[in-house]
């Protein structure tokens, strides 16, 4: 049998198999090799080891690993993939984990392989003759893009544990409440023409500038109608991100496209939301027919609310704050957590390192997370699978 990793060594490892996911298609990459560095590293600790194909993606897998047997338990869950990165904002390898100023610097090493190391080694002195509930360890693909990892968990319910910690960072703050997140593209269909003779085309640039108009018109309603005080900020939020139109100053622009960001509140849906989009340009609909549409950019990712439940002993809300000495707390991003959650058990987000060194150069994980997270993790462990 191969000596397992110390942390270090398993961190390195993990952070040198890049799985990074994108939208584009020359950046994005499968994560097998990563499932199946923690597949081995995992089944030499007794785990049950079950790689699973996410349908309708190339060369995409989740990983379950399970100690133990029985009802319940414990599900620490993670995704395997990370953002695309620019090189030249490194000051080191993305892909070689630097140890300095007592900080671990690498792609993936806050956000979040950096949380499996952390598993790997606390599993180490898991008696499995000891555990009352079964210990689940899952990896999943494509969180960064579509979540078609864990959307494709959370349609199977192959497990029902009682709990479920995602390991997202969150400076170790239970995290039981985030906005969920949709992305769509507004086009204007124009009619092209030369720029001399306005009357005889439809500028989409300007049909465009009366859209975004409705759209602030929107963003106004939202912060009047909806608020979670929750949040930092408070309302749903409307975000136009990219716009592209015309080709040449000389030309009536023909096409113009809008992309914005939609980020619900929990206890909104999708539907609602878009019946607020729709409404917002149903004037201009019928005020330029046949000339405005707006179309999903990808799938959606709902919003996520662990509610507590004072008279249960097990409450993970009561549980987190207690293990942690944090209050829980709401965020405005998006996680796997609404699809684990749909295994029927309580869910949280807490895990180490900072969400401001996510998707950021020279990522790092501090040394200062190790003893805190190996204690939480044993804590948790202790109450959910071995009392």
């Amino acid at each position: 049998m191969t000596q397992l990793p110390n942390f270090t060594q398993s961190l390195t490892q993990l952070i040198a198999c890049s799985s990074i996911s994108s939208t584009q298609p020359s950046w994005d990459q499968g994560n097998l090799e990563v499932i199946q560095l923690l597949a081995t590293w995992f089944e030499q600790l007794g785990f049950d080891i079950n790689i699973q194909k996410v349908p309708n993606t190339t060369n995409k897998y989740n990983l379950l690993a399970k100690l133990g047997s029985g009802e319940g338990g414990l599900l620490l869950a993670g995704h395997s993939d990370t953002v695309p990165f620019d090189e030249s904002r490194w000051q080191s390898d993305p892909m070689n984990v630097i140890d300095k100023d007592e900080k671990f610097y690498g792609l993936g090493t806050c956000d979040m392989k950096g949380f499996f190391a952390f598993i790997l080694q606390v599993c180490k002195s898991v008696d499995v003759k000891k555990l009352k509930k079964p210990l689940y360890v899952l990896a999943t693909a494509d969180e960064e893009t579509t979540m078609a990892g864990a959307r494709f968990f959370g349609q199977t319910q192959d497990i029902k544990p009682d709990v479920a910690i995602i390991g997202e960072p969150t400076n170790l703050v239970p995290v039981v409440m985030h906005k969920g997140h949709m992305s769509h593209r507004i086009s204007v269909e124009g009619q092209s023409g030369h720029s001399s003779k306005p009357s005889l085309g439809v500028n989409a640039i300007e049909i465009m500038y009366e859209v975004i108009g409705a759209l602030i018109d929107l963003k106004k309603k939202f912060n009047l109608n909806f608020k979670n005080e929750a949040f930092d900020v408070p309302a749903p939020t409307l975000n136009m991100g990219a716009i592209k139109g015309g080709d040449n100053a000389n030309r009536i622009c023909g096409h113009c496209d809008l992309d914005i960001d939609l980020r619900s509140l929990p206890g909104m849906s999708d539907d609602e939301l878009l019946q607020w989009l729709s409404d917002a340009l149903k004037p201009l609909a019928e005020k330029y027919p046949a000339r405005i549409s707006f179309d999903e950019l990808h799938p959606s990712s709902p919003s996520f609310e662990q509610n507590k439940y004072p008279t249960d002993d097990n409450c993970i809300v009561s549980i987190a704050e207690e293990i942690s000495g944090h209050t829980c707390c709401a965020v405005n991003y998006a996680t796997e957590a609404p699809y684990i959650q749909q295994l029927g058990c309580q869910t949280i987000v807490l895990g180490p390192g900072s969400i401001n060194q996510a998707h950021q150069p020279n990522e790092f994980l501090a040394h200062s997370e190790i003893d805190k997270t190996d204690k939480l993790l044993i804590s948790m462990i202790q109450h959910y699978c071995l009392s």
